[in-house]
């Protein structure tokens, strides 16, 4: 089949990225070539003022070299301008005249720096500062000559201001709000911005504008301000603004406000033409920041890809400062005023000041300056629109101050050394991840995850990734998006799924990758056991379980071991054993020459060193329950000797804890799930770090949810006191069954406590008496017939079929 052409006008961030959405999705869909009007290839644009501040070559901001479009077959036109778009004909033609055919074209032509139109702006040393013309032309102007006035006092003037003192030249910051940055910082950070610019050496001449650039020879040699002042200048930077380079979609009679008008699909008036990044009108705005054309170029890469039509709908953006040494952040609605809350920190001696703006119980604005280590989780606050009642009292003073943050924690990364590590899972340093970022070009957590594996294994270093991710690519950071698709195989969210195979009683694999469209034929290994686990859990007796969308250990149901022998670990109730089962312990480990019996944390015993074919030969001659010590399930209920043999026990916590396991039992979900009972406040049997932990007290029992003691530990929340056992399994099997019903596939109880809130658990499980007790009933209705994972596949014909199945 013949391929159809595709043409990217603009050699830009925007319009690559959305060519590298395509090729991911099918690189085989289109012939593609790209016109660009610089002589190189593809570049990370937002790291110019690092070289020009000289902490960063040229080289260093490669995107894409010349060898990634010889190697993805895209035919790259480089310092070539297309002059005109002929719609009727559907070609562009170039500035050497040649016509170049396309059936989707696709704009990306960027912005120009706004350019005063005052006397003198034609002069020798007044410039932009947009690409690496510019910066070269600034890096030059600063080894001839001394005085330098750059006129805005916006992220780009200031970052280009500082760039040129670095290089040496005295330089003069021309604005015309009444603080810096006044669009992106209310006045009393600007005035600690103010205080630290002079700091760093810079001359600030606030709330006036330039009135002429005056020259000598055809050079500019100083700028005359409103007020009648001369300040002298070898070279002007233009930082005042930016206008999207419509021209050429203009001319070619696309519709055209302040840029190229486009929809939510990123389309134009003409139906074979679509536009993204800063040269474009949609939903009357336009953006300057790297983040929102990222957001479009995915949405548009995915359409073109051929996953379906995709909408765009804006971005939250936020602003972040490149300048060493100075720390700001501000997103939302940071001014305030009537109608809202205003809560402020302000330290001006100490160079501090946070500010949050709330409203009805919502976090809508932040403003902060000089302590920004809280700016991520701020942002995902405003994102995510959280209720942060809870967090309020604490909410100004940080992440921190409301204690162990767990998966979503984060850190004060500016502080940290290069040498720091960040992931412990995968022995990630700070150092090596701010490399990657610049090295590579990295701006989504995800991409870090991808190129270091920082945050891919427990995901408890994510929330401090994304604070390095910000502090190194400023306003050019994509916070995780809000709406984060399962895989690579869907567009549709996890709760999307689970809404679809519940509404519309899917029940195989096949048939709802089928009904949600996916991309791949059979899934990948991210969607496949997900998919498993949501459809035998909405439909328990009715979707059949798929052993190969298992996991390997769920697959042997047994744990895989480094030797590629198994760990067999039987259940013991609670922790409790007897004499026979012991000498049938004893009696398999020396039949089948087990390698080691080992007592777990979970008080059972771990046969050691197994070989595959003897697995179920072992199952069978122990002649005990799975353990599930391999499983998204159940795993253990520990517990301690509790009153019958305890003189501080206050009830029968070992009785506790055998009639919870054995009610519980075979029950799969998302993650692992342990519990423990203590027999009192002692708390011997550690029911304080397990998903739920019951601790017995006089009067009754205690339960607490959400903890662990994995790679990162978690203190589990109290949740209720109550009197009688049965009112403890059932409150127990309600919130279980809750998570089973709407965590993620891979996320443990305290990460869905923490997504949902402990408001919205409570609502569910402590006061609707009737929805408790349904969660309840359905829990017990889908373990009825949940047969034991090693009886079920011992009665099948012993031995064979695991032999064939794969590691």
């Amino acid at each position: 089949m013949q391929k159809q052409r595709l043409v990217l006008i603009g050699n830009g961030m925007a319009g690559i990225r959305a060519i590298e959405e395509v090729l991911k999705h099918d690189a085989a869909r289109y012939e593609i070539t790209v016109i660009g009007d610089e002589p190189w290839g593809n570049y990370n644009r937002i790291q110019l003022s690092p070289v020009l501040a000289g902490e960063q070559k040229l080289k260093d901001i490669i995107l894409n070299d010349l060898d990634w479009y010889a190697s993805n077959g895209i035919r790259l036109i480089k310092g070539m301008a297309a002059t005109q778009i002929d719609r009727a004909g559907q070609y562009v033609i170039l500035a050497s005249g040649e016509a170049i055919s396309y059936d989707k074209l696709i704009i990306a032509t960027g912005s120009r720096p706004f350019m005063l139109p005052i006397p003198g702006a034609d002069l020798d040393g007044v410039i932009g500062f947009r690409d690496i013309k510019d910066t070269e032309k600034m890096v030059v102007a600063a080894a001839l000559y001394r005085h330098a006035v750059v006129i805005g006092g916006g992220l780009l003037g200031l970052e280009a201001a500082h760039g040129l003192k670095l290089r040496g030249m005295e330089v003069t910051v021309v604005h015309l709000g009444e603080w810096l940055l006044n669009r992106q910082l209310d006045q009393s950070a600007g005035r600690l911005l103010e205080k630290a610019m002079q700091q760093h050496g810079l001359k600030l001449k606030l709330g006036i504008s330039a009135d002429a650039l005056l020259g000598d020879n055809g050079r500019v040699t100083g700028v005359r301000l409103t007020t009648g002042e001369v300040v002298e200048a070898d070279l002007v930077v233009m930082a005042a603004g930016i206008v999207p380079n419509a021209a050429l979609g203009q001319a070619a009679g696309l519709n055209v406000e302040q840029g190229i008008v486009v929809d939510d699909c990123l389309q134009t008036s003409d139906e074979h033409i679509y536009a993204l990044g800063e040269c474009v009108s949609h939903r009357g705005m336009s953006y300057g920041l790297v983040a929102p054309l990222f957001e479009m170029a995915k949405v548009l890469g995915n359409q073109l890809g051929g996953c379906g039509k995709q909408r765009y709908t804006g971005t939250m953006t936020s602003t972040k400062l490149k300048v060493t040494g100075i720390d700001l952040f501000s997103a939302g609605e940071f001014f305030g005023g009537e109608g809202y809350d205003e809560l402020v920190l302000s330290d001006p001696a100490a160079g501090i000041y946070k500010k949050l703006v709330l409203k009805d119980n919502l976090l809508v604005g932040a403003c902060l300056f000089g302590d920004t280590s809280d700016g991520a989780w701020y942002y995902q606050l405003l994102r995510q629109g959280r209720n942060i009642a809870d967090l309020r009292a604490g909410l100004l003073f940080g992440q921190q101050d409301l204690g162990d943050a767990g998966t979503s924690g984060a850190s004060r990364a500016g502080g940290l050394p290069d040498d720091a590590e960040v992931c412990g899972c995968n022995g990630v340093t700070k150092g090596v991840i701010v490399k990657a970022i610049k090295e590579k070009g990295l701006f989504t957590v995800d991409d870090v995850k991808k190129h270091t594996r920082a945050g891919a294994s427990c995901g408890s270093c994510t929330g401090l990734v994304e604070q390095i991710l910000m502090s190194t690519v400023g306003s050019s950071f994509q916070a995780a998006p809000k709406r984060k698709a399962m895989c690579a195989c869907t567009e549709h969210t996890h709760e999307e799924v689970r809404a679809a195979i519940r509404d519309q009683h899917l029940i195989t694999l096949s048939d709802t990758m089928r009904a949600l469209h996916w991309s791949t034929p059979d899934g990948c290994p991210s969607c496949r056991p997900a998919l498993n686990y949501y459809l035998i859990s909405t439909w328990p007796g009715e979707a059949k379980d798929d052993p190969q969308a298992r996991l390997v250990n769920e697959r042997m149901h047994a744990n895989i071991q480094k030797d590629s022998t198994f760990g067999v670990i039987p259940r013991m109730w609670g922790g409790v054993t007897t004499p026979d089962e012991l000498r049938k312990i004893a009696d398999v480990a020396d039949k089948y020459a087990v390698k080691m019996v080992k007592v777990t944390g979970g008080q059972r015993l771990d046969l050691l060193g197994v070989k595959k074919e003897d697995l179920p030969k072992i199952w069978q001659d122990l002649d005990m329950p799975c353990g599930m010590g391999y499983a998204k399930g159940l795993r253990t209920a520990k517990t301690c000797v509790g009153k019958q043999f305890c003189r501080f026990g206050t009830q029968d916590s070992t009785g506790m804890g055998i009639a919870l396991e054995k009610a519980l039992d075979r029950m799969w979900a998302p993650h692992k799930v342990k519990l423990a009972v203590s027999g009192c406040p002692r708390n011997c049997a550690e029911a304080g770090i397990k998903d739920v932990g019951i601790i017995a007290v006089d009067s009754g029992w205690e339960i607490y949810i959400g903890g662990n003691g994995g790679i990162k530990t978690e203190v589990a929340e109290f949740l209720i006191k109550l009197k009688t056992e049965d009112e403890v399994m059932e409150y127990t099997g309600a919130f279980l069954q809750l998570y089973r019903e709407e965590a993620n596939y891979l996320e443990r109880t305290v990460h869905f406590m923490r997504r949902v809130g402990m408001d919205y658990i409570k609502a569910q499980v402590l006061e609707d008496a009737t929805r408790r007790q349904a969660l309840w009933a359905r829990l017990q209705l889908a373990l009825a017939d949940e047969p034991d994972p090693w009886q079920a596949r011992i009665g099948e014909s012993a031995a064979a079929p695991f032999a064939d199945l794969p590691q």
